[in-house]
């Protein structure tokens, strides 16, 4: 009978940066990786068939597990990109408004007559 080691790993919630959350997504597709090959060496052990179906089912449970960390951080991913997008569609719309027609504080004529 083989020993399985439970490997999870938590997400942080406040990446700091794109570079860091790639980091992450390939940390987790390895160890995904590494648990699909303990499937596969499980498969081909020939040991008790009721252990071998409990540990597969706790691998792939693992495995499930990982792939929702996966999609976390790439739902994070495309969150900040829609924030920082939106955040530049609103600098460019401000800085359409300003003009003779559309005065702020530091743009604007006084006449008098």
């Amino acid at each position: 009978m083989s020993t399985i080691s439970a490997t999870g790993s938590a997400v942080s919630s406040s990446s700091s940066s794109d570079a860091g959350s790639s980091s992450q997504i390939a940390q987790l597709t390895k160890q995904i990786q590494k648990l699909t090959e303990q499937v596969k060496n499980l498969s081909s052990s020939g040991g008790d068939s009721e252990d071998v179906k409990q540990q597969q089912e706790l691998l792939q449970q693992q495995i499930e597990m990982l792939q929702q960390q996966i999609a976390q951080i790439q739902q994070q991913q495309a969150e900040k990109a829609l924030e920082q997008q939106q955040k530049a569609e609103a600098a460019t719309d401000i800085k359409k408004e300003e003009g003779v027609n559309k005065p702020t504080d530091t743009n604007a004529i006084d006449i008098y007559v």
